[in-house]
């Protein structure tokens, strides 16, 4: 069951109630199993900044490098809500990590991307060209690979819209150059992961 569950949180990050529907278990065995994956490192729990009532569930890659490799597709889309940090960031780790361009879009977009962003991307060699926030698009084809990192995106957007979730606490909120550093480590741990690619 515990192999089960971390599939399942391979390529999105979960919510308990997710999990539990998943498994079909009653909500105290799925603490436990829980427990036992945090216990041993390869889970970590977020609570939702979108929602505090939640709870996000997610792998913790490095503590699993025998982990298959996900294929994804090349027409990638990754959303925030301004568009002005971690979606850009990580459209910039997938052009680094895989050669390939992706987009980037916010539910509601910023005027400018963050400075902050900027200072980062130049610090972790990230190409930031053509950064100008954009509005999710309308229409985004069944093609699209829909990649949220961040809660509130996920909300707007629903599970319906949304093929990988990432519950990444947004660094503009701090406004540290440590918390931009550590969104790109974690952006470019779980993009890692996405290295096949399908052609």
């Amino acid at each position: 069951m515990r192999l089960e569950l971390v599939k399942f949180i391979q390529l999105s990050d979960r919510t308990v109630n997710e999990l539990r529907e998943y498994l079909e278990i009653e909500s105290s065995l799925l603490a436990h199993h829980l427990q036992v994956l945090e216990n041993v490192g390869l889970i970590e729990r977020r609570r939702s900044a979108a929602d505090g009532r939640k709870r996000f569930v997610s792998l913790r890659h490095e503590n699993l490098p025998q982990l298959s490799h996900i294929i994804l597709g090349r027409n990638i889309l990754f959303v925030c809500t301004e568009n002005v940090a971690r979606s850009q960031l990580a459209r910039g780790i997938w052009k680094q990590a895989t050669g390939l361009r992706a987009r980037s879009a916010g539910t509601k977009p910023g005027k400018a991307i963050h400075p902050l962003t900027i200072r980062a991307a130049h610090r972790h060699g990230l190409s930031l060209e053509d950064s100008t926030p954009r509005m999710v698009p309308k229409n985004l084809g069944d093609s699209t690979i829909v990649v949220t990192v961040c809660d509130a995106a996920f909300e707007e957007l629903g599970r319906d819209r949304v093929d990988a979730h990432w519950s990444i606490p947004d660094p503009v909120s701090l406004g540290t150059d440590r918390a931009f550093d550590l969104v790109v480590e974690e952006l470019h741990e779980r993009i890692t992961q996405l290295k096949g690619i399908k052609q």
